[in-house]
């Protein structure tokens, strides 16, 4: 890869949708130029209010496809279905997982909840996403990513995520029980590599974003991935991995995810059930002063990165 090559980079804000002072914070991460991009939870409290904040300031946005929080958007799948509780909420992070390891989901309703929901993401914003990731990482889970590439191809959708940050490792400083989570998060999107690039569906070059989500988020720490991760694209491009991708020859692209805004409080917010203890807590507020820093904005410039959204990849 040629010394001049460009680095481009898209930041992420994640979980537009899921209460009104969590879209606020977005908003003004958005207007202060620390995030790019935005992914709306279509079955969020505040789904249609942020998708009317978009519009207002012009914010690119994607979808952010829920199928672990919340109420399905499918109004068949409410009544009775492989994807819900007893108490008719998806079964959570957790829960999910073990659902489909024990065979207990049908891909059909998956399919049938994921469409609901770009329909709906479509009719909220006026437009198809530009593109589509997974809440709490469900579309790389096996068997529910071959129904979630299946999805972005029919609807033209050709950009998606994969979770898969290198040099997570290296990352001294997160909680065992979290790494655990990541590793399984990791091993699941290395396993959907060909089956998204099988649909001709595209993804950034380099992720970052499990390293540097919540409390972890400091500037130093994005600095690190950041460059760790574009120094081992370079052996990546050298042993032709199979992970790698490029959406451009003339550049580098990259993700950062990030999940700003201002604390939810108890009485509103969430997809259905009411925010979750992530978004009630400072870690929120503490991503928005981290990603409006102007040292970590120093440090891109330093480093020679060209903020942008998916549609400039």
């Amino acid at each position: 890869m040629s010394v001049n090559t460009r680095i481009k980079m898209v930041v992420t804000g994640d979980d537009f949708g899921y209460c009104p002072r969590r879209d606020v914070g977005i908003v003004e991460c958005f207007t202060a130029g620390a995030i790019t991009n935005v992914s709306l939870l279509v079955n969020g409290s505040s789904a249609p209010c942020a998708a009317d904040l978009a519009r207002r300031y012009n914010i690119p946005i994607g979808l952010h496809a829920n199928l672990s929080e919340g109420i399905p958007v499918c109004r068949e799948l409410r009544q009775s279905s492989t994807l819900i509780n007893a108490e008719g909420v998806f079964r959570g992070k957790t829960g999910i997982r073990k659902a489909l390891a024990q065979g207990l989901l049908s891909m059909s309703e998956v399919q049938q909840e994921l469409t609901a929901q770009v329909m709906l993401f479509q009719e909220l914003t006026g437009q198809m996403p530009q593109h589509m990731d997974g809440h709490q990482h469900v579309h790389v889970l096996p068997r529910i990513r071959e129904e979630f590439a299946q999805v972005l191809s029919e609807h033209g959708i050709s950009y998606t995520r994969v979770p898969v940050e290198v040099g997570l490792h290296r990352c001294h400083w997160i909680k065992e029980q979290l790494m655990e989570f990541y590793r399984t998060v990791e091993e699941d999107a290395l396993n959907t590599v060909e089956i998204f690039r099988s649909h001709g569906i595209r993804w950034p070059d380099v992720y970052i974003g499990l390293s540097t989500m919540g409390e972890n988020m400091t500037i130093e720490n994005i600095q690190r991935a950041l460059d760790y991760s574009v120094q081992s694209l370079h052996s990546r491009l050298t042993q032709q991995s199979s992970l790698y991708s490029p959406i451009s020859n003339s550049s580098i692209s990259v993700e950062l995810m990030t999940h700003p805004g201002y604390p939810s409080v108890l009485s509103e917010g969430g997809c259905g059930e009411g925010p979750d203890d992530f978004s009630q807590s400072w870690e929120r507020l503490h991503e928005m002063k981290i990603l409006k820093d102007p040292l970590l904005h120093s440090s891109y410039s330093d480093r020679g990165i060209q903020l942008c959204a998916f549609k400039d990849l």
